[in-house]
């Protein structure tokens, strides 16, 4: 989901300063490679339990510097029953940040750095540690389609090219994969990390679809050269694929959700639904579910219903949708977009699809969610 603001940054910036000696490079263990997280025929084993998971979405966590605020927000999942939570692995800037604000990287044609400070990846560091104490599993994206915290548009301004050549350009490409060994070789052995992931929402408007399978076969290999042990997904919104003919099923955004399934270091299938920004109806998006199912099925790999939201009716539709997910072959977990909770800088960013913590959509959402999978 591509995220309408930047307030948060603005909000929790103010307390970086206090969480400094607190912060430190995550402390890792060590587990076995059997023991991490992986797939299991069409569902996925964690902790050696095998079994559909449901989880959530937050794309601010990373970027908080209050560690009591991280450790009160996986404490609520871990009590709801939330086994993986998808978050920002990236946080790019093309210009120095005043003092304080939190960013993981700045990309310049002349020398990029990647900021491994206080105000840096070790915010990362917190929630991978935190996360590990409380058995959550982490999906840590390392790019951005959009403009939020930077994305492929700061590359593009630091490096030229457009986002259609992004997937092409040697030196965005160059220091993608520079950022993606900074951050893989951080948790290659922690027990935190459901998976890693290419892209958020990745699309190549226009372009031939080889373009983003071919990008996406070389860049997931790379991930696996450094890490072998956890799964790698591509973070796609499971356009291009065999449908009603309607936008999300067309070939246009230079997506082929079968072909890339197809593709041997990519470990399972994702897929997002947003009916209100696709032109489509919320009953549409039954249909759509099934479909991937179907899809990850043939592909003998597991679907991950990553993303979905609805503008209205957050119990009555988006339950639907949970209950067709867990009754569908083939899809083995789904995270509603979007986590909210209640921090010390208060409420965290409500872009109209956020189900807060202890609210009545949380309970018809979270807890009788999870009630049904268990």
């Amino acid at each position: 989901m591509r995220y309408l603001g930047a307030t948060l940054l603005s909000l929790i910036s103010a307390a970086w300063a206090a969480a400094i000696s607190a912060s430190s490079v995550a402390a890792v263990s060590s587990p076995a490679a059997a023991d991490y997280p992986k797939t299991d025929g069409l569902l996925f084993n964690i902790d050696g339990e095998t079994k559909y998971f449901a989880g959530t979405n937050s794309y601010w966590i990373s970027f908080l510097t209050n560690n009591a605020d991280v450790d009160k927000t996986l404490d609520a999942l871990d009590q709801a029953g939330h086994k993986i939570l998808r978050v920002w692995g990236f946080n790019d800037v093309t210009s120095q940040p005043g003092g304080g604000t939190v960013y993981f990287q700045l990309l310049s044609s002349g020398g990029s750095t990647i900021n491994t400070g206080a105000n840096g990846l070790q915010r990362l560091d917190y929630v991978v540690e935190a996360a590990e104490k409380r058995g959550i599993k982490l999906i840590i994206n390392f790019v951005n389609n959009w403009s939020d915290y930077g994305g492929m548009p700061a590359y593009v301004t630091a490096f030229g090219g457009s986002q259609t050549t992004w997937y092409t350009n040697t030196a965005a490409q160059t220091q993608y994969k520079a950022y993606i060994k900074a951050v893989v070789s951080r948790y290659a052995n922690s027990s935190a990390i459901f998976a890693w992931e290419l892209a958020n929402e990745p699309r190549c408007n226009g372009c031939e679809t080889t373009v983003l399978t071919d990008w996406a076969a070389t860049t997931s290999a790379y991930v696996k050269s450094l890490d072998p042990n956890h799964m790698v997904t591509l973070g796609d919104e499971g356009f291009g694929l065999a449908g009603d003919g309607s936008y999300p099923y067309q070939f246009g955004e230079g997506l082929d959700f079968a072909a890339n399934l197809k593709i041997e270091t990519l470990d399972f299938g994702t897929f997002h639904l947003y009916p209100s920004s696709w032109g489509t109806e919320y009953d549409w998006g039954n249909g759509w579910i099934e479909a991937h199912g179907k899809a990850c099925e043939a592909a003998g790999k597991p679907c991950l219903f990553e993303e979905y939201g609805s503008t209205t009716d957050h119990c009555g539709i988006e339950g639907k949708w949970q209950n067709t997910s867990l009754s569908t072959k083939g899809l083995a977990a789904d995270l509603f977009w979007q986590l909210g909770m209640t921090l010390s800088t208060g409420q965290t960013h409500n872009d109209g699809f956020t189900i807060y913590s202890g609210s009545s959509e949380w309970t018809c959402l979270v807890t009788n969610h999870v009630a049904a999978i268990d």
